[in-house]
């Protein structure tokens, strides 16, 4: 019987040179869980996946596998299979002898292996090229190529770099939710590498969202999305509006923070005391606009100068002058109902519901800078 792996990194860090790849992290992830790793750019992602996987070793810190400690195993006796960004398939090896490496490799006979190569290659819709070599091959077949012999090797353990970033985007959506549902149905724990917050939020069980190497939050995807710790994270997972002010005063059911000289936005009641410089932020998906003047809380003038569709919202841009523009994202139809795309330039008003509101507490560094995804 095999053992599913349960991961546990204790302080673990990764240097090279005067660089810090990776930060004092503390990371469980349990069996069976589809974990995604979040970040931008050189927050240190494949460098967790690595130290994971054994192909690269921590300066300090441990690493355990089901309570097992795993910091000087080698990569081939984690019973984990690692599907890097670079494919790193055999050139001379058609693609289902390439899929059906992985499963040879683990002791499966010639017939299983081939087998397991052709059911994974109608999962990645590549049946069709199993005769062909991959320099015969876009850069998304290949990568499809490399993730359907991760998968054909039937480890305990996937993990998984990137296996998506180089296939276009209908495909890319589609074989996402075939990922998740095959990881469940394998019973295999995944933990995938990936940039793009839409990805994990549909497909993972938590998500870890690392920056400059630290875990600024690993939890559910709705509970970031809901409770994000800070404006980065507001902002990396979902995007937000948001605005600098002041707590002037607590009230048994809200708090209220002036943004702006003889302007104040509510929000729930909350621990930030009179007086402590606060950001107040909201999502787009929740900010209306209205086209005429309302006397509800939380209504801002401003002038519409922009928009854009995405899917089946409209994006709007409103420069609201004394906070800075406002994003709102409105339902399509609500939107061709007030005639949004026609009033360009004219004066509108942004509406936060106060149950929208979250506040933060200032950041040390300035909030553009906090804000950005480095």
């Amino acid at each position: 019987m095999i053992t599913l792996p349960s991961i546990r990194l204790v302080n673990v860090s990764k240097a090279f040179g005067r660089i810090k790849a990776i930060d004092d992290v503390s990371l469980e992830i349990g069996n069976l869980e589809y974990v995604c790793v979040l970040g931008p750019t050189g927050s240190g992602k494949t460098t967790l996946l690595r130290l994971i996987a054994g192909l690269t070793s921590p300066s300090t810190g441990e690493i355990e596998f089901d309570g097992k400690p795993v910091t000087d195993a080698r990569p081939e006796d984690r019973n984990a299979v690692y599907v890097p960004q670079q494919y790193a398939l055999f050139p001379h090896m058609t693609v289902r002898d390439n899929v059906a490496f992985g499963p040879l490799a683990r002791g499966f006979n010639p017939e299983e292996s081939l087998r397991r190569a052709n059911e994974m290659l109608r999962l990645v819709r590549l049946d069709h090229r199993a005769s062909s070599f991959p320099h015969e091959l876009s850069g998304g077949m290949q990568q499809r190529v490399a993730l359907a012999r991760g998968l054909a090797g039937r480890s305990s353990l996937l993990l998984l770099d990137e296996p998506l970033g180089a296939i276009d985007a209908r495909l890319r959506v589609m074989l996402r939710y075939e990922l998740r549902r095959l990881a469940k149905e394998l019973a295999v724990t995944v933990v995938h590498v990936t940039h793009d917050q839409q990805e994990a939020m549909s497909i993972a069980d938590r998500i870890a969202v690392l920056r400059e190497g630290n875990i600024a939050q690993f939890g559910r995807p709705s509970e970031i999305y809901a409770a994000p710790r800070s404006p980065f994270l507001a902002n990396f997972v979902g995007g937000a509006n948001f605005l600098e002010g002041t707590v002037v005063q607590q009230k048994p059911e809200m708090t209220l923070i002036e943004v702006a000289e003889g302007f104040s936005v509510a929000a729930p009641r909350s621990s930030h005391p009179v007086g402590e410089a606060v950001v107040a932020s909201f999502r787009p998906e929740r900010t209306a606009i209205l086209t005429s003047t309302s006397f509800e809380e939380n209504v801002i003038p401003g002038r519409l100068v922009s928009t854009s569709l995405t899917g089946v919202f409209l994006r709007c841009s409103v420069d609201s002058g004394m906070v800075g523009t406002i994003v709102a994202k409105l339902p399509l139809r609500q939107a061709l109902e007030q005639d949004i795309p026609s009033s360009l330039g004219e004066t509108v008003y942004v509406r936060a519901p106060r149950e929208g509101v979250m506040l933060f507490s200032r950041p040390r560094r300035a909030l553009a800078v906090e804000l950005e995804a480095f």
